[in-house]
């Protein structure tokens, strides 16, 4: 994510200014924590098994959701909020990732079984988990590009960063089953690490227009600050205005209080 803000800071001449630097920074901190803390894969090591997992009414219910809300986006919110909004087809990429993280799973024990013998080419989960992975790639790839094509790049990865590993993580946990052995440590640390990444995504967004960095930052704070107002305990000048009156001709009455 920095190399990619980076080189499109230099190479694109896209502007990337201290906040958004300070949001990468966050961003990648915030899914570090979160890598850190979640808890490791059940271990799964047939196509058998790893079919029983998908079956499983939570992990239904889960994919259910998610492709209801892929549909939403791609045929409601993204005609008409795509060219404007940067969530929009980077959430897209990020909900079908699910899908295409779930099937890379489930190819790899496939891979590993071929190798050692087993019938997995006769088994019909390895060719659904291929059209699944063929068909969410694609659909990635084509939204990955229409955001690039109209948004900075500088902002389009971090923010494509965050929302994947998130949902990967989320999907992780519901199909293997792993916040059953999740201690308390590793929760706090997981919310922890996912508002770190709500701050980061929310500095590169929301300030992106700013112009602010290390050179010029003192003169911003100034000039968003307003010169304090000094007032004498014992005399205090009350300015009377009176805004019916042309500017010219506007008296002025200055009362005195001791």
């Amino acid at each position: 994510v920095l190399c990619s803000a980076i080189l499109s800071s230099y190479l694109l001449g896209e502007r990337l200014n201290l906040l958004g630097k300070l949001g990468c920074m966050l961003s990648l901190v915030g899914s570090t924590v979160m890598v850190i803390h979640a808890p490791e894969d059940e271990e799964v090591t047939t196509l058998d098994e790893m079919s029983s997992k998908l079956k499983e009414p939570g992990f239904l219910t889960y994919a259910a959701i998610l492709l209801a809300v892929c549909f939403l986006l791609i045929f409601y919110l993204s005609p008409r909020y795509g060219q404007s909004n940067i969530l929009i087809y980077l959430t897209i990429c990020s909900v079908i990732g699910a899908f295409s993280v779930s099937s890379v799973k489930g190819l790899g024990i496939a891979i590993k079984g071929f190798f050692a013998g087993r019938p997995v080419l006769q088994h019909p989960l390895t060719w659904i988990l291929v059209i699944i992975l063929v068909a969410s790639i694609t659909t990635q790839i084509n939204y990955l590009n229409k955001s690039l094509d109209i948004f900075n790049t500088s902002l389009v990865f971090p923010i494509y960063y965050v929302l994947f590993t998130t949902i990967v993580i989320t999907t992780s946990i519901i199909l293997f089953k792993e916040w059953v052995s999740m201690t308390v440590v590793d929760i706090i640390g997981t919310v922890c690490g996912f508002l770190t990444i709500i701050l980061g995504v929310f500095l590169l967004h929301a300030f992106k227009d700013m112009d602010v960095s290390l050179g010029n930052l003192p003169q911003v704070l100034q000039s968003g600050q307003q010169a304090p107002v000094t007032r004498d305990d014992k005399n205090i000048l009350i300015e009377v205005d009176n805004s019916s009156i042309a500017p010219e001709d506007k008296p002025k009455v200055f009362m005195i209080y001791t």
